[in-house]
């Protein structure tokens, strides 16, 4: 199909709302593993993973099989869970197995947006409170309720309520707002956490949404003490401890399942998305009795949540990652693609800071590593310099200065020395 008409068409009816990452629109057509192909017959090594939510490679063989013999079989498509459905309760068991000791019931829904919405909910009906605590820059959904737990003004649109929702200052360990160092801080950003309870409410909370690492934020990666404190602090004024692992969970950060677990905390409530169905479009919370029985006496279902293919696509990556081992591929690769980022820390000057777990890597560009002023335009030539070469990164963070890294779990050795090397030579490019 003809990328300008295609465009053009677009144009015409899509919503405005509706943004392009490139300077030039990307237009692809056809995916294989770590690879996409654009209308143009060009190769791209897919290094964002769509948009963090490819997990065991576009179009695996084993999910496309399910998936088709499903089709062949005239498996119904849409029972809703108000019926029994063979794949949700697959799915619903398998994250249950999966999950920390304690959280046992499973919500399916479409997205990660909704999934934070019913997580909000739920600790809202446990503890009997309202008001909920955020934290700046955190991102949780592009829903009224979730954007009003955002702590981007980016995201944000004008005559939209803030209301019930508190926002604790951001735990930046490169940026720290109280002038610390990560290896000999005391963690004020955790105990802001409880000023902001004891200043901003009445006293007691509804609980907190915290991401273990802040994805749309720019990938900022707390230590991990930090949210333990947290979770103290919580549980000290009454409310509940949603994780919020859309972008951290299933496995993405390399050491755990879900990246709390390195914490050393069991959270109330964990909710996910994006690498769970592998491009599907399907999210879950997995909670606790307490959480889950809350909601018992209301009426409450989702009309797409749950289906059989979304679920049977997410059940499948789950058995997928067990049989291939992706866990330890996380780990070897993310290690080797981490400490090349920081190689090329020390060739360029444009770079601040390189951080993140597994395969879920960014860095931060600054045009003055003394005043981490936000190299914002340097940033977007990195997307356009990238893409020339074959590859396809994201960014994000708040002035849109940071590269985000989040390839397919399936990634290879050759795969990361191939992102290494694009990245080494987009930046000669920008002088």
């Amino acid at each position: 199909m003809n990328t300008e008409e295609l465009l053009a068409r677009r144009k015409k009816h899509a919503a405005h709302s509706n943004l392009h990452y490139y300077e030039k629109p990307f237009h692809p057509v056809k995916a294989q593993g770590t690879r996409i192909w654009d209308a143009d017959g060009k190769e791209y090594l897919d290094a964002i993973g769509g948009i963090v939510s490819i997990s065991v490679g576009h179009n695996h063989p084993k999910v496309k099989a399910a998936l088709k013999a499903r089709f062949d079989e005239d498996g119904i498509q849409h029972p809703s869970v108000l019926y029994l459905s063979e794949p949700h309760v697959r799915l619903c068991e398998d994250l249950a197995a999966v999950s920390p000791e304690g959280l046992e019931h499973v919500m399916v829904t479409n997205s990660g947006s909704e999934a934070n919405e019913y997580a909000v909910m739920a600790a809202r009906a446990a503890t009997g409170e309202r008001t909920m605590l955020a934290l700046k820059l955190g991102y949780h959904g592009g829903t009224q309720l979730t954007l009003n737990l955002c702590g981007h003004s980016t995201w944000k649109f004008k005559g939209q309520p803030f209301g019930e929702v508190a926002h604790a200052i951001q735990p930046d360990c490169y940026r720290c707002p109280f002038g610390k160092e990560k290896t000999s801080c005391g963690l004020e950003c955790a105990k802001e956490v409880e000023n902001t309870i004891q200043t901003v409410t009445h006293g007691k909370i509804a609980g907190i949404i915290v991401e273990p690492i802040q994805g749309v934020g720019g990938f900022v990666e707390p230590p991990v003490e930090y949210h333990a404190e947290v979770y103290r602090i919580v549980k000290k004024y009454g409310g509940m401890y949603i994780s919020d692992e859309v972008q951290t969970g299933i496995g993405r950060t390399g050491e755990s399942f879900f990246a709390i677990t390195q914490s050393g905390i069991t959270p109330d409530m964990i909710t996910m998305a994006k690498s769970l169905g592998n491009g599907a479009p399907v999210g879950a919370v997995v909670m606790s009795e307490e959480c889950s029985s809350a909601l018992v006496g209301k009426t409450h279902f989702n009309t797409f949540g749950g289906d059989p293919y979304q679920a049977l696509q997410a059940a499948m990556t789950l058995e997928i990652m067990a049989e291939e081992n992706l866990m330890e591929n996380i780990k070897v690769q993310g290690t080797f693609l981490k400490e090349g980022l920081l190689a090329l820390q020390e060739k360029y000057s444009l770079i601040g800071d390189v951080r993140g777990r597994g395969l879920l890597v960014g860095m931060e560009l600054v045009t003055d590593r003394e005043t981490k002023a936000h190299a914002t335009a340097e940033t977007a030539r990195m997307m356009e310099e990238t893409r020339k070469r074959g590859l396809l990164i994201g960014k994000g963070g708040l002035f849109g200065n940071v590269i985000r890294l989040a390839p397919p779990y399936t990634i290879t050795r050759s795969d990361c020395e191939e992102i290494l090397r694009i990245l080494d030579e987009s930046f000669q490019a920008l002088g």
